[in-house]
Order: structure tokens, then C-alpha cells, then sequence
């Protein structure tokens, strides 16, 4: 089955239109279809990012499913004439495509985070979901020599759904680079999403979410890692938006 897009443009980056009931739908069919497909998360810093890397670029315009991960990119849109749904984050995507693999019987292969830390959500998600097929997972610290040893390893457990949370751009050269060798049906990075499910971070009340303020909640867990990305990339994603807003653009009907 051809999935169909229908895109809206976001300073330059192309992401799908869908809500997330039709973005897990789509991950179904291309999962079943066995269709190798990949699915990225843009949020402000990605987009920032991807203008300054061509080989990230690259990546993202070769995806089959780009979703808003952002509540900034919806606004964004909104305001550049080109509107998007809603806002489709990767955790929360994660989060049903697992229901859904539970329900399925497709084989789950998780990639990233500590040892520990992935040990600890493997055993939750058992608990959560006790008929899902967990068929691997691996930490994220790992050398550019194992990772050959890692690929074969994904391959081996004959994974449907591919899940790498790894920190931006890793997770996205990893898939990119060995995506066709792994024989996975469809792969997305997830960024911190193990950590959350482990209980090692939390995610923003629901209003902060829905007000566009869980940069700052995540900020104030982790200072010293996201000052840069969160005061630098976000203020040079307001500054993109502003100087591409034009009088004459119009909201698309």
C-alpha cells in the first residue's frame, strides 16, 4: 500500500500533516508492507540544526514520516501560512506504536541510553505491554568500531520496530547510515524517550506542554546540557521565523 503526504513547509523543512492517529496509522502500513521506512521528529533545534548540516538535511528529506516533535514548529507553521494539525512527538508516537506492537506481534528492537537505564524501561515496558516481543536492545555507548557489531546484531533479532535514542545528530547518521543492512520495517529515533520511560527524567506537566514551555521543564533537569541548545537554537529559530513572515502570506485554507 503507497502512503500518500501531504506536507507543509516549515523554513525550509518539509513535515508531514497528520495528527497522531494517522501517523500510527501510517507506521502500521509501512509495517506490514516491511517497507524499510524511517520516521523523523523536527523541533526547533533539529531545524536549526539541519540548516547548518547538509548530511542531516539529507537524512531528513529522505524520510517517509516527518512529524512536528515541537509545539514551536506547530505555532510556526501556523504563522507562516503552511498549518500543521497538532503536535506529534516522538515519545508519544513511541508510546503507541508500542500498544500497537503488543498488539501486532511485531518484534521491538530498542537502541540508546545507559545500561542501566535501559535495562530498567525494558522491564517497565514488559510490565506495561506483557505480550510485547522485546526481540533486543543494546545501550548508546558504543564506538564507531562496534557499530558493524551492533548493526548485525539488530539484524539478527529479525526487528520490525527500531527504536534508537540517541542524542541528535547520532541516532539520525546511525539509521542513515546501515538503515537498508538492519532488515527493519521501520525505525525512528527517540531521542530521550528511554530515559523518561525508566523514571531517570520526566516530561512537562501536560500544560506546559500544550502552552510550548517543556523546553524549560527539561532545561531545569538538565541545565548544563541544554543551556546552549535551548537559549542558542531556540532563539535563532524565532529569529528564522520572524524574518520569513511575510504581509502578503496567507493561511492556507
Amino acid at each position: 500500500m503507497t502512503v500518500l503526504a501531504d506536507r507543509a513547509e516549515v523554513l525550509g523543512c518539509a513535515i508531514d500533516r497528520v495528527d497522531m492517529s494517522e501517523a500510527a496509522r501510517r507506521c502500521d502500513v509501512f509495517i506490514r508492507d516491511r517497507a524499510g521506512a524511517q520516521h523523523m521528529a523536527i523541533n526547533a533545534a533539529k531545524i536549526v540544526a539541519m540548516r547548518h548540516d547538509p548530511e542531516l538535511r539529507a537524512l531528513i528529506d529522505r524520510c517517509e514520516l516527518v512529524t512536528a516533535d515541537g509545539q514551536a514548529v506547530v505555532w510556526a507553521s501556523r504563522l507562516l501560512g503552511d498549518p500543521l494539525p497538532e503536535r506529534v512527538a516522538g515519545i508519544d508516537l513511541m508510546l503507541e506504536l508500542l500498544a500497537l506492537a503488543e498488539e501486532r506481534g511485531y518484534r521491538v528492537y530498542l537502541l540508546g541510553a545507559r545500561g542501566e537505564t535501559m535495562r530498567i524501561a525494558v522491564a517497565r515496558l514488559r510490565e506495561r505491554h506483557p505480550r510485547l516481543i522485546v526481540a533486543g536492545y543494546h545501550d548508546g555507548y558504543f564506538t564507531d568500531e562496534e557499530e558493524p557489531f551492533v548493526a548485525a546484531e539488530i539484524r539478527a533479532a529479525r526487528t520490525d520496530l527500531l527504536f534508537v535514542a540517541m542524542p541528535t545528530p547520532r541516532k539520525e547518521y546511525f539509521i542513515g547510515r546501515w538503515g537498508p543492512e538492519l532488515g527493519v520495517a521501520f525505525s525512528m529515533g527517540v531521542g530521550g524517550a528511554i530515559d523518561v520511560v525508566a523514571g531517570v527524567t520526566r516530561r512537562a506537566p501536560r500544560l506546559l506542554q500544550r502552552m510550548g514551555l517543556e523546553w524549560a521543564f527539561r532545561l531545569a533537569q538538565e541545565p548544563r546540557r541544554l543551556m546552549r541548545r535551548y537559549v542558542v537554537t531556540n532563539s535563532e529559530f524565532v529569529a528564522l521565523t520572524l524574518r520569513d513572515l511575510r504581509p502578503s502570506r496567507r493561511r492556507r485554507p
